[in-house]
């Protein structure tokens, strides 16, 4: 970014069916003021995994050029979202003694830096170390540590893995294009970052992002990251249902499934019909709407049931830790495939819990842009980059020493590549 008194973060996704870039400003409110936005088609990627470089440097170049052009400034480096099936997660505890009298925040990156140092998979890395909560000799479930006294500080983190192949080749595409990326973030992550408040972090909630190649999902209760997980299933099979069900081409599909896709039959009037292109130059054909949706409905039905049986697992483990394990808050449901009518209501039979769609919170600017659930991750990605330009202004004055700054927060958590 060109060195001006604006504070400038862009955040990139480049997911299965789509490259967003979005360029934004961190007013001293905290709120993020949109300036530039880049969009276009995703070639080359597939459940968030590369497998077509070349295709992907071009789809990154376009979007970039575009939200470049809009914002009026040279784009030089970049927060980027990493999705796949090979992201896990583990939760782990640290321990220290407690340097002083009372707690630093050297004894608090001490402590998360023990957590961390536990075995992950082979050719995995850590992505990200989630502080979840800290206890100070007896006193437990302490959310911030600093200033209090005691002997022994112990914490519990989230760590976020990922497999280190995979996050090479994204990085590598971004590279390609002349960009610098400041930080790899699971996408998920990003997305609550985007939808959630704090009180549904607190009384607990599930955000599922979905997308076309992947769900991603995040579960928070108490305040806290508890789970992340991708399923490599989302909206591109509902696509690829339709195309087969009324043989019609795949781009033909997605634009039927868009335009007239509803994933509650109940809610599609009896006598409504579409008109269906065929392949091959053979005339289209009419449908009623139903058999549409009698496609569309079982389909996200199972999709859900697949985050369901997730949660269920993980709701079992946390009760037996006597973790608060309720999702009071319900679920989010976001991203690009979370757009389809009906959809509240298909999930609130899967779930037995309240549902609402999650659209990006805390931004100005081009909202009529972005103020949409599939921009949820890239305007995460400018939240979390928020964050670390906030926690450097305390420290850095200069504009110039950016780069450093970027490195010494997540630096202790983050290996190179």
């Amino acid at each position: 970014m060109k060195a001006t008194d604006k504070k400038l973060v862009v955040g990139l996704e480049v997911g299965t069916s789509k490259v967003l870039a979005l360029v934004g400003e961190v007013l001293p409110d905290g709120i993020v003021n949109i300036i530039g936005v880049g969009h276009c088609p995703s070639k080359g990627v597939d459940k968030g995994g590369v497998n077509d470089l070349e295709s992907v440097v071009k789809s990154i170049q376009r979007a970039v050029d575009q939200a470049e052009l809009m914002a009026d400034c040279q784009i030089s480096s970049v927060y980027l979202a990493l999705s796949g099936k090979h992201i896990r997660c583990q939760n782990e505890i640290g321990m220290v003694p407690i340097a002083a009298e009372e707690v630093s925040v050297d004894d608090v990156e001490n402590v998360v830096h023990t957590a961390k140092s536990v075995r992950i998979l082979d050719e995995h890395r850590i992505l990200h170390v989630i502080a979840q909560e800290y206890s100070i000799d007896l006193q437990e479930g302490i959310k911030n540590p600093i200033g209090l006294s005691g002997v022994r500080m112990k914490s519990k983190v989230h760590l976020i893995t990922c497999h280190n192949d995979m996050a090479k080749n994204i990085v590598k595409a971004v590279e390609r294009c002349g960009l610098k990326v400041d930080q790899l973030i699971f996408s998920g992550l990003a997305s609550s970052y985007a939808v959630l408040t704090d009180d549904e972090k607190e009384l607990g909630a599930c955000v599922i992002d979905i997308g076309g190649g992947t769900m991603d999902i995040s579960v928070y209760t108490g305040g806290a990251l508890r789970h992340s997980v991708v399923i490599p299933y989302a909206g591109n099979v509902v696509t690829s249902d339709i195309a087969y069900a009324f043989g019609t081409p795949p781009m033909d599909a997605e634009n039927i499934k868009i335009k007239y896709g509803c994933a509650t039959g109940a809610l599609v009037g009896k006598d409504e019909v579409i008109d269906v292109p065929s392949v091959g130059g053979r005339p289209s054909r009419t449908l009623q709407r139903q058999t549409l949706a009698d496609v569309i409905e079982p389909r996200y039905t199972e999709l859900l049931s697949l985050v369901q049986k997730e949660l269920a697992t993980l709701q079992e483990g946390l009760k037996q830790q006597n973790v608060k394990h309720q999702l009071a808050a319900g679920i989010v449901l976001t991203g690009g495939a979370s757009q389809i009518k009906g959809l509240v209501e298909c999930a609130e039979k899967v779930f037995h819990n309240q549902v609402r769609i999650g659209y990006p919170l805390n931004i100005s600017g081009l909202t009529d842009y972005v103020q949409k659930p599939y921009c949820s991750t890239t305007v995460g990605l400018l939240h979390y980059g928020k964050q670390s330009i906030l926690n450097d202004d305390d420290r850095v004055k200069d504009k110039a020493s950016i780069k450093g700054l970027a490195k010494r927060v997540t630096g202790w958590f983050k290996k190179e590549f």
